[in-house]
């Protein structure tokens, strides 16, 4: 049954899924709705309408997706509060591209503002290929279905937006030419885990972390996102975006502008998204010159992952033989600010390795060695702040500690916090806060055109030198922890990735 969250319900509405036949609707938006409704945080005033491709009736549409809930849910679905969903789903098929489409989903939006109550709100979904996300905001424009009297109307884009500079300043600008930026939502999961927006509570509603959060006190800051999946079957568009454009100007780079960001003015959206845009602005720009040595790309060759044999890059369906598309990416970025001034920020990512970990690691600088020259000790451990966003939820700090025992032994220590040990959370899909908060209109976790167009622009130098020049491109084993270069990255400055 419902949970009761302290939230109030979302206001009502109207909710379009384009594209809800893909595995994204099925896997994580249907199981995300449900959530939501078994908390209380779905109003009783609700549609949900799919449109595809594909004719089909509302009954078979329900169907589909009562099924499909039940393979993917997160929990355990109540049928009757499974059943309170099912009758608040419709289908609308139709190409994208035909403003009849949009014609009939008018219609159909009327049509369910009269019997569900759902007044003039819309929240569409593009769960789409990127290359439909402009056709479709065109389109609700010309159909009037963009503006609404006495109501509101928003739209949520996922990633990749965009391939590149060029190509994520003409997205903007064509949905800007339809929507305003307060009716843009773009989505990164990522920004719905908890950890991740754990990172601003820890900062800044504890006196203990942010006195120690600038260049006086760190040392260098560790991001990394691993997978233990390769290509799979998605080797064709793998093929075409690699591991850089994937995860760089989205995924990590939130993460790093959480990390490095000052602090706003209040936790509201625009407060909050500009001071994460201050830090990505923040970000030095590589030189084309200077990526060789500051950024590491490599592809992965056959290896075991888990105990099972995964072929080489290059051999999966879809990809060129002669592919020199990175499955892997590692980085060394500085940001030009007082804060930051002189840490390196050390980013990697990459698939097929071996272990599935996305975690951030703060690297604080070691206590003067002095008072221990006349002791047995030899070293002091690192300090460290490990938040852990995926795939167990927490962080950990290590310090050093004395050994027990007659003389001074000193060795590192860490205090762990699990999620999991201290919050009943019912497992989740991580879209759940990310949804809710566009119904309710805050888009404190989305990211503003501009967020977007400063991570493509340091993106951007290392994509022009890697189409220039094809050389360095380096290799690692499927199930390893990366290639050889990316450890050189942090050994050169006497540093190297925590693995553990």
């Amino acid at each position: 049954m419902a949970q009761s969250t302290g939230l109030r319900p979302s206001p009502p509405c109207a909710i379009v899924i384009f594209g809800a036949a893909g595995d994204l609707t099925k896997r994580k938006l249907l199981p995300a709705l449900y959530n939501l409704k078994a908390s209380g945080l779905l109003p009783h005033q609700l549609a949900i309408i799919g449109v595809t491709r594909k004719e089909k009736s509302h009954e078979q549409f329900r169907e589909e997706q009562s099924k499909d809930i039940r393979e993917f849910a997160t929990r355990d679905v109540d049928d009757k509060l499974w059943d309170e969903l099912r009758r608040a789903l419709y289908y609308q098929a139709g190409e994208f591209t035909d403003p009849e489409t949009y014609t009939k989903l008018k219609a159909l939006l009327e049509e369910v503002a009269k019997t569900h109550g759902t007044g003039s709100n819309v929240l569409f979904y593009l769960a789409t290929p990127p290359q439909v996300f402009a056709t479709i905001a065109e389109q609700l424009g010309r159909a009037g279905l963009v503006r609404a009297e006495g109501g509101w109307r928003r739209i949520i884009v996922e990633k990749p937006f965009g391939t590149d500079l060029k190509s994520a300043r003409e997205l903007n600008a064509k949905l800007r030419s339809v929507f305003s930026e307060d009716q843009i939502y773009r989505i990164d999961h990522y920004l719905g885990k908890e950890t991740v927006q754990n990172i601003m509570v820890m900062r800044f509603a504890n006196g203990l972390f942010e006195p120690l959060w600038n260049r006086e006190h760190v040392d260098h800051v560790q991001i990394t996102v691993a997978e233990t999946v390769s290509v799979e079957s998605r080797g064709k568009f793998y093929d075409r975006v690699g591991a850089l454009r994937d995860m760089v100007p989205n995924h990590l780079f939130q993460l790093l502008s959480l990390i490095a960001m000052e602090p706003p003015i209040c936790f509201e959206a625009d407060a909050v998204r500009t001071e994460k845009e201050k830090a990505l602005e923040a970000i030095k720009p590589i030189a084309k010159e200077e990526v060789p040595s500051q950024v590491v790309r490599a592809q992965y060759t056959t290896g075991c992952v888990e105990s099972k044999l995964v072929p080489a890059y290059r051999e999966s369906d879809g990809v060129d033989p002669g592919s020199t598309t990175e499955t892997f990416v590692a980085m060394l970025l500085t940001l030009d600010n007082w804060r930051w001034a002189g840490v390196p920020f050390y980013l990697r990512t990459g698939k097929a390795l071996a272990r599935r970990k996305t975690e951030i690691v703060i690297n604080f600088k070691r206590a003067p060695f002095a008072m221990f020259r006349d002791t047995p000790v030899n070293r002091l451990a690192q300090n460290l702040l490990v938040l852990r966003i995926q795939p167990d939820e927490g962080a950990s700090l290590q310090f050093n500690a004395k050994i027990p025992g007659p003389i001074i032994r000193i060795d590192g220590v860490r205090m762990e916090f699990d999620y999991k040990d201290y919050f009943d959370a019912a497992p989740s899909t991580g879209y759940e806060t990310l949804i809710y908060d566009c119904m309710t209109g805050d888009p404190t976790l989305f990211q503003r055109a501009d967020n977007i167009e400063s991570g493509w622009r340091v993106v951007q130098p290392i994509l022009d030198a890697w189409r220039e020049s094809k050389q360095g491109l380096s290799w690692y084993e499927a199930g390893s922890d990366g290639p050889d270069a990316a450890a050189e990255l942090l050994a050169r400055g006497g540093r190297g990735w925590r693995d553990s």
